[in-house]
């Protein structure tokens, strides 16, 4: 009986001599991929009139980065790039930013692209928790693409790190490349199967799946429903700054549900604005730095 992917995969075989042939026949079709977005003119002409709303003294920073939003949807995709800013002094470590990237992505068990790393510092009774929102850092410097066997991943011309999940193959070298952790492997868990199993081993009765679940995934733009262990199961997942929302003309899905406003979002080829602005005009770190891999996500601390 041949084996599932999801067996190939956790038994660790080995990629076989076609790769570099499949890969070639990839990165050909790559370049047309990646110049294809599917925002278009008409996103941006029935998002055009937040053009007209004039900004406002206090206004909340989301109608800012919306109107940003626009403005950079107008542009060629090669004339834009995607970057975020986390404010470190504002993140509570409410964990909505991981909650809602998993419900709008429809993440499986053990996929999580917005982890929020907490570090106790001090000494008591002196003691802080300090939060660090960790998505990818969508590098300009990649580590996740060069040893990637079949060029499923690749840095679009926006900047965002993207993954084809139907050239993937599930090796996982990108996971370990990345030295931020920001990737994880889809190995076809449900929470379904996980809820009808008891802590003592046995079936529960009754167990059924939440209304999330079972729907498809829209991420890259496409319907992903993984129903016998079809892509993504199987493959590597990552952050992708929600494109497909992007694509929709609107925000990430963690930095419009952040209720510190700690995260900001926009591109940074616009000297305008409020990401180029708070680049600017703060001190800002990247993680790793001396890794060279140029991240594109930078911490107020």
């Amino acid at each position: 009986m041949p084996m599932t992917r999801r067996e190939v995969i956790q038994s660790g075989i080995a990629v076989g001599a076609g790769v570099a042939v499949s890969g070639a026949a990839i990165v050909s079709a790559r370049g047309k991929q990646d110049h294809a977005d599917a925002s278009g003119p008409s996103t941006v002409r029935n998002l055009d009139t937040l053009k007209n709303i004039p900004a406002k003294p206090g206004e909340d920073p989301l109608m800012r980065m919306q109107r940003d939003l626009v403005k950079a949807m107008a542009k060629p995709m090669e004339q834009r790039h995607w970057v975020m800013v986390i404010d470190q002094r504002k993140c509570v470590g409410c964990h909505a930013c991981t909650v809602s990237c998993i419900a709008e992505n429809h993440l499986p068990p053990g996929v999580v692209y917005r982890p929020v790393v907490i570090e106790e510092s001090g000494s008591f009774p002196n003691i802080k928790l300090e939060f660090t929102p960790r998505p990818c850092m969508q590098c300009d410097q990649p580590p996740c693409v060069p040893v990637c066997p079949v060029s499923a991943t690749w840095k679009r011309a926006d900047g965002i790190v993207a993954v084809d999940y139907d050239a993937c193959i599930g090796c996982r070298y990108c996971l370990t490349a990345c030295p931020y952790g920001a990737r994880t492997s889809d190995f076809g868990e449900d929470y379904q199967a996980k809820a009808a199993i008891g802590a003592d081993g046995q079936a529960v009765a009754g167990a059924q799946a939440t209304p999330n679940e079972g729907k498809p995934s829209p991420e890259y733009g496409k319907s992903w429903d993984r129903k016998g262990h079809a892509s993504p199961a199987g493959n590597a997942r990552k952050c992708h700054f929600c494109l497909h929302k992007l694509e929709n003309g609107q925000l990430p899905a963690c930095t419009s549900t952040c209720i510190g406003r700690a995260t900001y979002f926009g591109d940074s080829n616009d000297p305008d604005s409020l990401v180029s602005e708070l680049i600017t005009k703060h001190n800002v770190q990247t993680l790793l730095p001396h890794k060279g891999t140029r991240p594109r996500v930078y911490y107020i601390v």
